[in-house]
């Protein structure tokens, strides 16, 4: 899929590969044009990073010395990785109050269903009871 415009990506889970992490990223440079590329990552993920690392300079972008030092992933490492990647845990984007607010909406939006309810239950009670 090519999404014209797009100018930065923003990784939110480190890519288990090299490759992968070119394929995201890549979305940025489509036809000439240049972006930028934001990727987080935890402590967890260092083992990853070197490999990554290594395809940015590459690339001609400066690369942290920290990142370069990293010992280099065993291919039984790597495997592992590719078959399990890292467990997080979920991040949720939509702010507290908006949550909050869903919340109360639902929640008024059952009791008025159940008050529905009761007044149509009502109802056929006094008209059995009239007839």
């Amino acid at each position: 899929i090519d999404f014209k415009g797009v100018n930065m990506v923003i990784n939110y889970d480190l890519p288990t590969s090299a490759v992968e992490y070119i394929h995201r990223i890549g979305r940025t440079g489509r036809a000439g044009h240049t972006g930028k590329a934001v990727t987080f990552f935890t402590e967890d993920d260092k083992p990853l990073l070197r490999s990554i690392a290594s395809v940015i300079q590459r690339a001609g972008c400066p690369v942290p010395d920290y990142i370069q030092h990293l010992p280099k992933l065993q291919s039984k490492q790597k495997k592992k990785f590719i078959k399990k990647p890292l467990t997080r845990e979920s991040i949720c984007t939509t702010p507290q109050c908006l949550l909050k607010k869903a919340k109360r909406k639902m929640k008024a939006t059952k009791e008025n269903v159940k008050e529905k309810k009761k007044d149509k239950n009502e109802n056929k009670l006094q008209t059995v009871s009239k007839s």
